[in-house]
């Protein structure tokens, strides 16, 4: 189930489901550990002697954002209760502490209930697996604070309550899940009374209850909150801090904090239409609750792809995060992007390329990528993944002329991936294979021969910056070289587009005599083709959204013949002829296909970021405010695929809209922000000329 309304802090993530349960709850980094293991925490209401969980169909809810924050917004009514909860969560900005705010309101009134007030008693529910597996976990009632400390290791939870009446759990049970037929003590909360267990351990769960007496046609409020560290100790302080300040104190310093975070660059975003301005304020905030404060940028961290694929998104892909590292340049966050590139300096390979991704360690995660291919060894990357961190920390230079930060990463992550791009290319010029963005296939790619173009032009330009004008030199011949092998193997006259890939017709080369698998070198030129010669390639003509890096890093200008070619015969093969609308990735896009006949109208499912990248096209080639204007059609449609609270999945269901695969995806709101961001700077930049062409007129008149 696709998840909503995340709040973090960048210590401390927490996932909603779009039914309003907690569904991952990560720390101490973003992406590691996931608590929960993706299982459902609970959370129901007992008045009068009826139970409901949040779950239950007789609830209507309303998941949004108080604006501008990663505060929740968030209404639930039941008719069979005869209530309405309003509830506000939050993940303090500075404090790993989750809270949960409720103002519970009689709906019934006098006619109802009579004068006498209504008890109501809200329960929640924790189930987790500490550090993702629920052996040897313990939960216990806590004396001194009243609340339950969950704990295994270095990993500590504490569970705690306060109402009118003070602070402390009203009730409470603690007890056994998933083993020996037990189900878990939620179950023990639907008559409306805890047992209150002092103790279990193994794999456990506990469900906490709060007793509330409402008036007649008003009001009582109540908070729940969680506590997270590494210690026994550091819980119980943090619970010493809440009883201090107050839950509302917290929230509302939280909320003014967001709203000063998103607003930190006054962007003037009166020109945009409303839903595209709220998106692009939104995708920030979302942006953010996915970037580890040790600098990783975190893909998904929704688990529920694990029942999928085995495995999920919680990783960093070094791609992923340099274009998300880019859309926070561009609306000036600027120690966030300094995070993730002194975060890349740590995990980049001493001879200057990235592998598949990263733990939000810096650790590298799992892969698919193999190092031996039909018994030849091969390096296990995605070249695109180094060049695109050489490319994007060159904007970040050029947005913020920090010296003294390039200075200690320039030799990892500018001169040594360089020369590896460099050295790493075939007899034509051209990059040697690796797999494609999309991870499902190996050989020369229009996109990573882009990336790595526009790569190389930033190393060259930071090479001139520091005063080594024969590398800067040396590393422009070979973007150079490199751009006219792209026009020379790449391009089809006769199409009149570009290939998505190229796969190398090789035959042996005795004077550069391959290595055997167990003999490979771990320098330079390990891995990377010896042994053979590049007589030729078999082009892959398949019409491919990735090819929008043509002009995206600067490889070709917008307006090159050959990329506005490519970009309409992209946009004319790939948009989803349907009500839903969008671009796929590719012709006959295998992942989570739904249409698998009428491929001519459904060639794929509609992906966000595809769809955008027409838009930054069209954006660029803009030459009036009017022209500007009509691009706006590709953003609202990102708008319109937005959930109510603003979060954008990676892919859409191309008859219903429904949101297919993770969500939120980070690449897809990075998107939108880069994509508005553009949109703004360029009609700032048409506005400008023409009011510096009217005085000249005037003049001549």
């Amino acid at each position: 189930m696709a998840r909503d309304i995340p709040v973090g802090n960048g210590d401390l993530l927490i996932n909603f489901d779009e039914l309003y349960r907690v569904r991952d709850l990560y720390y101490p980094c973003v992406g590691r550990y996931n608590h929960t293991g993706g299982h459902v925490q609970r959370f129901g209401v007992w008045a009068d002697g009826v139970f409901a969980w949040i779950d239950d169909a007789s609830w209507t809810r309303e998941l949004n954002y108080r604006a501008d924050t990663l505060v929740t917004d968030v209404r639930l009514v039941n008719e069979k209760l005869g209530l309405e909860l309003i509830c506000t969560d939050a993940v303090d900005f500075h404090e790993p502490v989750y809270l949960r705010r409720m103002r519970v309101r009689d709906r019934r009134g006098a006619a109802g209930g009579g004068g006498a007030p209504r008890d109501v008693r809200v329960f929640y529910h924790i189930d987790l697996s500490i550090k993702e597996s629920p052996v040897g976990d313990t939960c216990d009632f806590d004396p001194e604070t009243a609340g339950l400390v969950l704990y295994k290791d270095d990993s500590y939870f504490l569970v705690n309550a306060a109402d009118e009446g003070g602070m402390g759990v009203d009730h409470w049970a603690i007890g056994a899940k998933r083993v020996g037929g037990a189900e878990g003590t939620w179950r023990d909360a639907e008559d409306g009374v805890l047992g209150r267990n002092a103790i279990s351990q193994g794999s456990v769960d506990a469900t906490i209850g709060v007793n509330l007496s409402v008036p007649v046609g008003g009001e009582a409020s109540c908070t729940i909150w969680m506590a997270c560290g590494d210690s026994y100790e550091r819980v119980r302080e943090l619970n010493r801090v809440m009883a201090a300040k107050g839950p509302d104190k917290l929230i509302a310093r939280t909320e003014a904090y967001w709203r000063l975070w998103v607003r930190r660059d006054t962007i003037d975003t009166s020109i945009l239409p409303e839903s595209v301005r709220e998106l692009f304020v939104r995708s920030q905030l979302i942006l953010r609750t996915h970037v580890d404060n040790r600098g990783a940028i975190i893909a998904a961290t929704d688990s529920d792809i694990s029942h999928f694929a085995g495995d999920h998104y919680a990783y960093c892909w070094p791609r992923d995060g340099a274009l998300v590292a880019y859309a926070l340049i561009l609306t000036g966050q600027s120690e966030l992007s300094r995070n993730f590139f002194r975060y890349c300096a740590r995990m980049i390979n001493k001879n200057g390329y990235f592998m598949h991704k990263y733990t939000p360690l810096g650790h590298l995660a799992s892969s698919w990528h193999p190092w031996v291919i039909n018994g030849k060894p091969v390096l296990p990357i995605q070249q695109d993944e180094t060049a695109l961190v050489l490319w994007s920390l060159r904007q970040h230079f050029e947005h913020f002329r920090d010296v003294e930060f390039i200075k200690p990463l320039y030799n990892a992550l500018v001169a040594q991936p360089a020369l590896w791009l460099m050295s790493h290319v075939d007899n034509n010029g051209l990059p040697r294979p690796s797999w494609d963005l999309w991870e499902e296939r190996r050989g020369v790619h229009t996109f990573t021969v882009a990336a790595t173009i526009g790569a190389l032009s930033a190393a060259a330009a930071f090479a001139r910056d520091f005063g080594d004008l024969e590398r800067a030199e040396q590393i422009d011949q070979a973007a150079a070289s490199m751009r006219d092998a792209l026009h020379k193997h790449l391009w089809n006259p006769e199409a009149n587009r570009f290939a998505r890939m190229a796969t190398p017709i090789e035959e042996p080369d005795p004077e550069n005599p391959a290595p055997a698998v167990g003999e490979v070198s771990a320098g330079l030129s390990g891995h990377s083709g010896a042994g053979t010669r590049v007589t030729g390639y078999r082009l892959d003509m398949t019409r491919d959204s990735a090819n929008y890096a043509l002009f995206a890093f600067g490889a070709y200008r917008p307006g090159n013949p050959m990329v506005v070619s490519e970009m309409q015969s992209l946009y004319e093969r790939l948009q989803v002829r349907t009500g839903i609308g969008g671009c796929a990735r590719y012709e006959r896009d295998y992942y989570h296909m739904v249409e698998r006949e009428n491929i001519e109208a459904v060639p794929g499912n509609p992906w966000v970021i595809c769809t955008l990248w027409h838009a930054q096209h069209r954006i660029a080639l803009a030459k009036t405010p009017e022209e500007l204007r009509k691009t706006l059609g590709l953003l609202e449609w990102a708008a319109q695929r937005a959930k109510d609270s603003g979060v954008l999945a990676e892919q859409y269901h191309p008859y219903t809209g429904e949101q297919i695969s993770v969500s939120p995806l980070t690449w897809s709101h990075a998107t939108v922000v880069i994509a508005v961001m553009e949109y703004l700077q360029k009609h700032a930049r048409l506005i400008a000329e023409a009011n510096a062409v009217e005085p000249l007129a005037s003049g001549l008149a």
